[in-house]
């Protein structure tokens, strides 16, 4: 999910309680929805990129291993990072309530007209973006998609509490417990890798967690158009808590899978940094989001990292910081218009010929 580039947003840059399907906006709304980025609803426009000429279409459903936090079974924890790279979890302790307020919240302020959120969220603890995952980067091509990019720290600041009240007390409640969880499957994991205490304590640091918003407009040309285009995830674990529209994927042997929506749980997938950690043995799994022509989608993202100055350490990969991965990140997307991601990384083999 683009979650490494965590740059100040601004106005003038050039980017691009849960609701059920029957309570979104139709396509007829969505023409007119003065809260949708202006390209988004001209999509015709001098802005828009030639459209890719890939039909993205719903592919098989997936069974996605389901863990329960509070009996966490070991094996199945490591054979589902080793192999799809992301499992559904249940029994996390986050209570439905907030999660439903968190929604309601952050439906209404990615509901207001876009110029307001342009001007009120260019800086500060709550960054508004568009067209891109990426933030303050341009992507090859437009995601579908717009969001709020949280500064968990940023909303710890007594100014941010009279500017965004109860979703900031909601954020940071949410937050701690996205925390909790991370660290709770991180220190399972840490002894299935043979970390030592100094790398278990290292290696995922709570305070260094980053809060996203993503709203997935409703897309006239939703077969030429992702919601948000291939990637893998920059963190070491990202916690996902979607609504029930579905369309997000995963890629699994060379195949497309859908990953159905399951009310009440969360979906974890891994990010680059615990497949450094591990060596490869276990996958950052490749995903996506479908966009739709029928009704909006929104999540909530957590994303969780290493401390900034530690440095990874692995067979595979030469060593490496958060600080510099996430530099070269956006060198890449600033040279390609993607991300490259570990390729950049990886130890050349010798040459034994």
């Amino acid at each position: 999910m683009f979650d490494s580039v965590s740059l100040s947003l601004s106005p003038k840059s050039h980017q691009h309680s849960r609701l059920t399907s029957n309570q979104c906006p139709s396509m007829d709304q969505a023409a007119e929805n003065p809260s949708y980025p202006p390209l988004f609803l001209t999509p015709g426009s001098h802005l828009d990129p030639t459209p890719q000429p890939t039909t993205f279409q719903p592919g098989p459903t997936i069974r996605v291993p389901l863990l329960d936090l509070q009996r966490l079974d070991t094996d199945l924890l490591s054979q589902s990072c080793q192999k799809l790279g992301l499992f559904r979890l249940t029994n996390h302790g986050v209570p439905p309530g907030l999660s439903n307020r968190l929604f309601a919240f952050a439906r209404e302020i990615l509901s207001r007209p876009f110029e307001r959120k342009l001007a009120e969220l260019a800086d500060g603890a709550v960054k508004y973006f568009w067209g891109t995952p990426a933030v303050s980067l341009n992507l090859k091509e437009v995601n579908w998609l717009e969001g709020l990019h949280v500064s968990v720290a940023g909303l710890s600041s007594p100014a941010s509490e009279s500017e965004f009240g109860e979703f900031r007390n909601l954020a940071i409640e949410y937050c701690e417990h996205m925390a909790r969880i991370s660290r709770t499957l991180f220190n399972t994991l840490a002894i299935d890798l043979n970390l030592d205490e100094g790398q278990t304590t290292t290696y995922l640091s709570e305070s260094n967690g980053m809060f996203r918003v993503y709203r997935y407009p409703i897309c006239p040309n939703p077969s030429s158009y992702l919601g948000m285009e291939a990637h893998t995830d920059s963190s070491v674990l990202t916690i996902l808590n979607e609504d029930e529209v579905g369309g997000l994927q995963v890629l699994s042997e060379h195949t497309w899978f859908n990953v159905v929506p399951v009310p009440g749980t969360l979906i974890v997938n891994l990010g680059d940094l615990i497949q450094v950690i591990s060596d490869d043995r276990y996958n950052s799994v490749k995903h996506r989001v479908l966009a739709s022509s029928v009704t909006e989608r929104i999540s909530l993202g957590y994303f969780v990292f290493p401390q900034e100055d530690s440095v990874l350490r692995s067979t595979v990969y030469n060593p490496f910081t958060l600080k510099e991965f996430r530099a070269q990140v956006q060198e890449d997307i600033m040279k390609t218009g993607s991300k490259v991601g570990l390729k950049q990384f990886r130890k050349q083999m010798p040459n034994l010929s």
